[in-house]
């Protein structure tokens, strides 16, 4: 029994205190928390802390977290959050049931297999773009449905970002006092002032539109499990309003920074392609680098505010500050589209380039997936046009390509590098994306796979039969490319790439 735990906790460490079957009870501290496993459940009690970003000081504080903690968790992980117990008698003598007011309250959950948990599956070396995909699924239909900020409320304004960014480097400076460190936050301090400077208008005008929400506000790899197939968001922010209603821009962050942070860049970049993809929201990866910076250091903060409670070292603090440097130090962007007819592989290739950057910097534009955002259609939709006809229609070939170069362009002002998944037959589209990196003074490449003409229709049939692409080729489609396509001229074949190596090394950490 340690002896430095409250007298409540260490008497709930005792199984037979529960009403149900309980062998054996674990306890698993955060900085603001007790969580007790028991049996078939786990009880949350928070701890009697106050401090700049959160308030239980007080037990009826303390009952509103739980309250709000369960109504907030519901909406995603209604069959884990069960329900808010009063805890009874003494401290010394708890009872889960009895007369007169509670000494203390506790959020009750249904357990999940600790192991299943993504900071762990990834540790393990099993986490995989499948799961993440699911998350962005998840994800993207959750914010859709997530309650919007009200116009008039402070959530989401410039100066609501500004306040906690700038609270982290007071924070941080007095907690992390290493040689060296204070200096290297000064420096993060004056990037993170200056993007913000240039970003308030895109954060005022995303509030305006809509993109502030109730969000998870917490969404990092420990907070999210492998249940069966899916990936499962829990323990969002219920403590304090201001970490929770943000621009979803600020959640994507912080799961990309976390899997950053797990070493992943290639799973990372997948993660914020998929999540873009699906919702077309790409002004989100804009504010991304600001929010993953100010996600990184948010980790600092809490790992440093650890130390202070269990005489730990400065690392796992450190490590997180030298991300939010690697990210402020952004590679040289780049432009890459790819060439060829329907079934040789553009997608497949692509995803490779992606999943290989270890910058994770990088994000893809489908011509199949933008297409059919251009005519209110979600990627899998069938549209049941024909060839040349509907949303395949000349005009909309047009159409398409420029909203390509428009979103391609703004990326790559943003600092990103770009693939841009389309067939790019016409020798005129590839010399528009050509001229626009020579505009966005970028390097530029083409990535051509190649594949037999029987491979082509095999591949065609196959992803027919599937139905979960977004491309809607057919055989028919694949007769008139052939017609159509102009190969690549020789002025062309020196930006050709392979994927042995697409990408310059890796920097080293700072």
């Amino acid at each position: 029994m340690d002896q430095n735990l409250p007298p409540l906790i260490q008497a709930l460490l005792e199984p037979q205190r529960y009403p149900d079957a309980v062998r054996q009870v674990e306890l698993v501290q955060t900085h603001i928390s007790w969580v007790l496993l028991a049996g078939d459940f786990a009880y949350k009690i928070k701890k009697p802390l106050k401090l700049s970003f959160l308030d239980f000081s007080t037990l009826a504080h303390r009952q509103r977290c739980c309250l709000d903690e369960l109504r907030l968790n519901r909406r995603f992980a209604p069959d884990l959050y069960l329900d808010v117990l009063g805890i009874f008698n003494t401290p010394r003598d708890p009872h889960w049931r009895g007369a007169g007011a509670p000494i203390e309250y506790a959020v009750k959950m249904r357990r999940f297999d600790e192991a299943a948990r993504l900071d762990r599956v990834c540790a393990r070396g099993e986490l995989k773009p499948q799961h993440l995909s699911d998350l962005a699924d998840t994800l993207v239909a959750f914010h859709a449905a997530a309650a919007i900020a009200p116009p008039g409320s402070r959530f989401g304004s410039p100066a609501q970002i500004e306040a906690p960014a700038l609270d982290n480097f007071q924070d941080l400076l007095r907690l992390l006092t290493p040689a060296g460190v204070p200096a290297r936050l000064q420096a993060l301090r004056a990037w993170t002032e200056l993007q913000f400077k240039q970003l308030a208008p895109l954060m005022q005008a995303r509030k305006s539109a809509g993109r502030v929400r109730e969000c998870h506000g917490d969404l990092h790899l420990a907070n999210l499990v492998l249940i069966g197939p899916s990936v499962r968001m829990f323990d969002c922010i219920e403590f304090n309003e201001d970490l929770r209603w943000i621009d979803v821009a600020s959640e994507i962050a912080f799961t990309y920074a976390d899997l950053l942070a797990h070493d992943q860049p290639g799973l990372a970049d997948w993660f914020v392609d998929e999540v873009l993809s699906r919702s077309g929201d790409y002004e989100a990866a804009l504010l991304l680098r600001f929010y993953a910076v100010y996600r990184a250091l948010v980790r600092a903060k809490v790992a440093a505010i650890r130390i202070d409670q269990t005489q730990g070292d400065a690392s796992e603090a450190l490590a997180y500050v030298a991300l939010a440097e690697r990210l402020v130090a952004a590679p040289p962007a780049r432009l890459v589209i790819t060439h060829g007819l329907s079934g040789c592989g553009k997608t497949i290739a692509s995803n490779a380039l992606l999943q290989n950057d270890p910058e994770a910097a990088t994000l893809r534009l489908r011509s199949d997936v933008e297409r059919k955002r251009l005519f209110g259609l979600v990627p899998s939709a069938r549209s049941g046009s024909a060839t040349d006809a509907g949303i395949y229609a000349s005009d909309t070939h047009g159409r398409t390509y420029g909203r390509l170069r428009e979103l391609a362009g703004s990326l790559l002002r943003a600092g990103w590098s770009v693939i841009v998944d389309a067939a790019f037959l016409k020798r005129a589209d590839r010399a528009a994306f050509q001229a626009l990196a020579a505009e966005a003074g970028v390097a530029f490449g083409i990535l051509a796979p190649q594949a037999t003409p029987a491979q082509l229709s095999q591949r065609i049939q196959a992803r027919q039969a599937l139905g979960r692409d977004a491309s809607e080729a057919t055989l028919e489609v694949l007769a008139q490319q052939m017609r159509a396509l102009e190969p690549l001229t020789a002025d062309e074949v020196p930006a050709l790439l392979t994927l042995s190596a697409p990408f310059p090394a890796q920097r080293p950490m700072p």
